[in-house]
């Protein structure tokens, strides 16, 4: 018997449904007294440290989970999986881990580097692992800003290490107990090879166990990101459309560009790293009512084991009954569908203004209570801004850019204004502004959008993205304006974001995603192949 230990934290459908779909079937931990029943138990999570062991004691869930891995008897922890298995966590001082393993989980220093490690890079074996016996050097998918530390103390435990900055465990191991900080479920193929290892204890290993001998550190590959913009049609249908700077219709009808859940899985089997959706129906007063895009979500984590964000409507909002739902109820909903990030946009730039007027955090921010529970990783911020041109830096008090494309009367200056509403209403915040805010609010990733470069095939808007990058320590997506191969080299050599995303130019495909991997491979450009 196989039991899915579920506690609450994000998506754990994607977990289910990998499993489902190499055959097996699953038991949920329902009681703590589940737990020990389990022949085979399986602990997954994102999210916060001290959030998952608070979650952990309120069910009642330690001591028998403490119990059965006394014993010795099979688990299998994902992320929080792993790092609940240490004795604490920097995350969350004073709360004590299951201290099975000796050490602490520690805050990546950034030191250049961004934080969250978020993205896909590979693990180097420090000894033969049965649970690595189909391993063949893959990618795998990590998203984490603490990392297990390797020790003197956990040296019997060590399995793998991952580099990022500096080596941490990625995996480890004694006896039946096994645990990883990458989530197999998101990892592809070859995540999915190493749950079935786990899962089929009672087959025979492979032949030849992969060695342990690749010493090299291992890279974190930069992500190439397929964007499906999601709407109702005038006919009520939901489908994939894509605008030219925000307007998605043409000849008076909203284009159609196939279906969303066909589009992800083609996507995926395309090699897409990730997987977006925006949802640009309407702004929705009841975002839970929305039953179709929650559907879009479950269908797509069925058939795509790489990692899916969804925005739009994740904010507060009351129902026409005035039951009022908080950001965190709407967000839960997504990740219980199968998202594995949600994305803010107008509502992060309201949170923002509130934020400078008072100079301070107060926790009532979606960005914060969101953050606070599912961790930092989990929360991406999408930013809609566009040019403004002035003479000087001198003429306004926002951030400007020396611009190699001067304005309509030969502006050399311009700042970059965010915009809510699709685009619609400009505020008085920019880009670099709102980002940093939002990296103080606890955002872990932003997604970089450009409406004057959006739909133009002209290449992303390379002093933007820069300007952007430099300001915060979070990765940075970059998004609009692709539209050849070469467009992705240019804004990863020009910019180090740590991904970049396109739309229109793969729904019709005019630049394949296998293309664009294979001119960045040609360009000695990290990626996962």
């Amino acid at each position: 018997m196989i039991s899915l230990l579920d506690y609450g934290a994000g998506n754990v459908r994607s977990l289910r449904n990998a499993i489902h779909s190499l055959g097996f079937t699953l038991t949920e931990i329902e009681h703590p007294s589940d737990i020990l029943k389990a022949e085979r138990l399986i602990f997954p999570g994102v999210g916060a440290f001290g959030a998952a062991m608070e979650r952990l004691h309120r069910l009642g869930y330690v001591e028998p989970l403490r119990a059965f891995l006394a014993a010795g008897r099979p688990y299998l922890g994902i992320c929080i999986g792993l790092q609940a298995l240490f004795e604490g966590s920097d995350e969350s001082p004073g709360v004590p881990g299951l201290g099975i393993i000796p050490g602490r989980i520690r805050r990546f220093d950034p030191g250049g580097l961004a934080v969250p490690h978020m993205g896909w890079n590979d693990v180097r074996l420090a000894r033969d692992s049965p649970l690595f016996g189909d391993y063949a050097g893959e990618k795998l998918y990590f998203v984490h800003s603490y990392y297990a530390d390797p020790a003197a103390e956990n040296l019997d435990w060590q399995l793998a290490m991952t580099d990022y900055g500096r080596p941490f465990l990625s995996a480890v191991e004694q006896g039946h107990i096994a645990a990883v900080q990458f989530h197999p479920e998101k990892s592809g193929s070859a995540g999915l090879r190493l749950l079935r290892r786990f899962l089929a204890a009672d087959e025979p290993p492979p032949a030849r166990i992969t060695s342990a001998s690749k010493r090299t550190p291992t890279r974190l590959a930069k992500r190439i990101i397929a964007c499906l913009d999601v709407r109702t049609n005038d006919a009520g249908d939901l489908v994939v459309t894509k605008g030219d700077q925000y307007d998605v219709r043409e000849a008076g009808e909203v284009r159609n560009l196939g279906k969303p859940v066909d589009l992800a899985q083609r996507y995926y089997d395309e090699g897409a790293d990730e997987i977006t959706f925006l949802n640009i129906t309407a702004f929705r007063d009841f975002p839970l009512a929305d039953q179709p895009m929650l559907e879009v979500l479950q269908r797509a984590s069925e058939r795509v084991f790489v990692p899916l964000t969804i925005g739009g409507g994740i904010r507060a909002f009351t129902d026409a009954e005035g039951v009022a739902y908080s950001a965190l109820d709407v967000a839960n909903a997504y990740f219980r569908a199968g998202a594995d990030k949600i994305s803010i946009g107008s509502d992060a730039v309201d949170a923002v203004e509130g934020f400078l007027r008072r100079g301070a955090k107060d926790g009532s921010t979606a960005i914060e209570q969101i953050a606070r529970v599912y961790g930092n990783q989990a929360v991406v911020i999408s930013i809609d801004p566009r040019r403004v041109y002035v003479r000087s830096p001198e003429d306004t008090g926002h951030h400007t850019v020396a611009t190699r494309t001067p304005g309509p009367e030969g502006e050399r200056f311009c700042w970059f204004q965010c915009t809510v509403k699709g685009g619609r209403e400009g505020r008085d915040v920019d880009a670099v502004e709102l980002a940093r805010a939002c990296e103080a609010l606890g955002a872990g990733e932003i997604l970089l959008n450009s409406i004057d470069r959006d739909g133009t095939g002209a290449g992303f808007d390379l002093e933007l993205v820069q300007a952007v990058r430099s300001a915060v320590g979070i990765p940075v997506i970059a998004s609009s304006g692709a539209g050849c191969v070469e467009h992705f080299a240019e804004v990863f050599a020009a910019t180090d974001v740590e991904a970049a995303l396109a739309a229109g130019i793969f729904h019709r495909r005019e630049v394949p995603i296998r293309a664009v991997k294979s001119y960045l491979l040609e360009q000695g450009i990290e990626i996962r192949a």
